[in-house]
């Protein structure tokens, strides 16, 4: 299995989200959830403007193999979306981390935050899931 970010929080439905230190947040999909999806051709982002809750679809990614919707982690309004994924939707692939990004939110509530998975605490989910 891939390193999992020790920076990150996670998701049981492999979504990880990065603080930016300013009330907003950055949602990708995993390492792990890329590698089960295969190769992803379309991503259906979400609007800028648009109110997820918490646990909310926002998105699907699909893949040569199956769709996946994606899922809001925590409750916020959609600040930007990476707009790259629309030309080149294996960036989710290649750089889930990095350039895969999805979405960019700022938060309702910062202190959802810590209700989140670390990243010790996904690496089991993500073991789990590989059973």
């Amino acid at each position: 299995m891939s390193t999992i970010p020790a920076n990150l929080r996670y998701t049981e439905s492999h979504e990880w989200i990065l603080d930016n230190g300013d009330g907003t947040v950055t949602i990708g999909i995993t390492d792990h959830a890329q590698e089960s999806l295969g190769d992803v051709v379309f991503v259906d982002l979400p609007e800028v403007g648009q109110e997820l809750g918490a646990g909310e679809e926002f998105g699907v990614i699909e893949s040569v193999k199956a769709a996946s919707d994606l899922y809001a982690p925590l409750a916020g309004e959609v600040v930007e979306v990476n707009e790259a994924l629309e030309d080149a939707p294996e960036t989710v692939n290649e750089a889930p981390y990095e350039g895969g990004w999805i979405a960019k939110l700022k938060l309702a509530d910062e202190g959802e935050l810590s209700k989140l998975l670390d990243a010790e605490a996904y690496t089991k989910v993500a073991e789990a899931d590989q059973d």
